[in-house]
C-alpha cells in the first residue's frame, strides 16, 4: 500500500520539488504531467510555498498529487513577447523588495511593477533600500526620495547595511513568525542580508562583476529556509525585468494605491488617466500630490510598454 503525506515546498529545481512535511523530512518530489496541463500556464505548476499532497514511492521519492488552494502568489512574466508565466513563490505574508541606488542601480519602474503585482494578489510589501554604507551625498538624497515617495503612499521603508548593522533587527522584526519573501536584482544583497539575519544559513554570495556593476546570478533557484527567531525566509534569484502578468485596463489603476484613491473624483467613471478632461490624477500629478514617477510607471503598464531604465 503506498504512503501518502503532506507538506510545504521549500526548493523548486524545475523537474524536482522538495516537500518539507509536518515532521521535518523533506522528500524530493515530481509532478503528475496532468498539472502541466490544467489550465496553468506558468513554466512552474508547482511553487515554493505550496502546501501540497504527495504519495510517497518505494524508492523514497514522491509524487505530487494535490496542491492546496493558496491563499496568494506572485507572478512574472521574463519577456515582453513570452506569454509564459513564472511564479515566484506562492503563500506569502510579506515581501521584502531589496533595493540598491547604486551597485547595482535599482529603478522605480521596476519597484513599481512589483509592487503592482502584490497589490493585485493581496500581498502586503515592503522596500528595502540596501547598501546604505556605498552612498555618497548625491546618493543619498535619491534614497530619501525614494522614501519619501513610497512612504507616502503607505509602503513601510528600511535603510540597511550589513557592514553597518543598520537596521537588521528592526528587519527580523518585522520578519518574525512570518512567511517572508526576498526579491530583487542580482546584486542588491539578498543573501548576505539573509545570512545576517541567519548566519546558520550560509548563503553562497558573490561580488558585483567590475565591468557592469551587475550582479551575479548567486540564488539559482527559489528556496524556502526556517528561521531561529520564527517564520521562514524565500530567497529567489536575481531578477532583471519584471512583466506584469494579467492586467485589465480598468484594474490597472487600482493597483497603483494613490490613484486609485482618486479616481472617484475624476469626472468620468471610466477615466484612464491618460488625457482624458476632468482627470483627478492628472491634476494630482500637476501638483505634486502623485509622484511623476508612479505615474509614468502606470502610464507604462497601461500602454503595454516595456519597463523602462529611469
Amino acid at each position: 500500500m503506498e504512503q501518502t503525506g503532506k507538506g510545504i515546498v521549500i526548493k523548486s529545481t524545475g523537474s524536482w520539488y522538495h516537500v518539507r512535511t509536518h515532521g521535518g523530512q523533506v522528500v524530493p518530489c515530481r509532478i503528475r504531467g496532468k498539472f502541466r496541463v490544467h489550465g496553468i500556464k506558468s513554466t512552474n505548476p508547482v511553487a515554493v510555498g505550496d502546501h501540497v499532497h504527495f504519495m510517497l514511492k518505494e524508492d523514497q521519492t514522491g509524487l505530487i498529487t494535490q496542491i492546496e488552494e493558496r491563499k496568494n502568489f506572485i507572478p512574472r512574466k521574463s519577456v515582453k513577447l513570452s506569454k509564459r508565466v513564472q511564479i515566484i513563490a506562492a503563500n506569502i505574508d510579506l515581501l521584502f523588495l531589496i533595493v540598491t541606488v547604486k551597485h547595482p542601480k535599482t529603478y522605480t519602474s521596476f519597484i513599481d511593477r512589483f509592487f503592482a503585482t502584490a497589490e493585485a494578489y493581496d500581498i502586503d510589501s515592503v522596500i528595502v533600500i540596501n547598501k546604505t554604507d556605498l552612498y555618497n551625498a548625491e546618493d543619498l538624497e535619491v534614497m530619501n526620495e525614494w522614501k519619501y515617495i513610497y512612504e507616502s503612499i503607505g509602503y513601510p521603508c528600511l535603510t540597511t547595511s550589513v557592514t553597518r548593522n543598520e537596521n537588521l533587527e528592526a528587519l527580523k522584526q518585522m520578519m518574525k513568525d512570518k512567511v517572508s519573501l526576498f526579491s530583487g536584482h542580482s546584486g542588491v544583497g539578498k543573501s548576505s542580508l539573509i545570512n545576517s539575519l541567519e548566519p546558520g544559513l550560509h548563503l553562497p554570495t558573490r561580488e558585483l562583476t567590475r565591468l557592469t556593476k551587475q550582479g551575479a546570478h548567486t540564488t539559482t533557484y527559489a528556496e524556502m529556509f526556517p528561521l531561529s527567531f520564527g517564520g521562514y525566509i524565500v530567497d529567489t534569484p536575481g531578477i532583471k525585468g519584471f512583466g506584469v502578468v494579467d492586467f485589465s485596463e480598468e484594474e490597472t489603476g487600482d493597483y497603483f494605491v494613490e490613484i486609485f484613491a482618486r479616481k472617484k473624483d475624476c469626472k468620468f467613471h471610466n477615466c484612464r488617466h491618460v488625457n482624458e478632461p476632468g482627470c483627478a490624477v492628472i491634476e494630482a500629478v500637476e501638483n505634486g500630490e502623485i509622484a511623476l514617477s508612479r505615474y509614468q510607471s502606470y502610464l507604462e503598464i497601461l500602454l503595454d510598454e516595456d519597463e523602462t531604465y529611469r
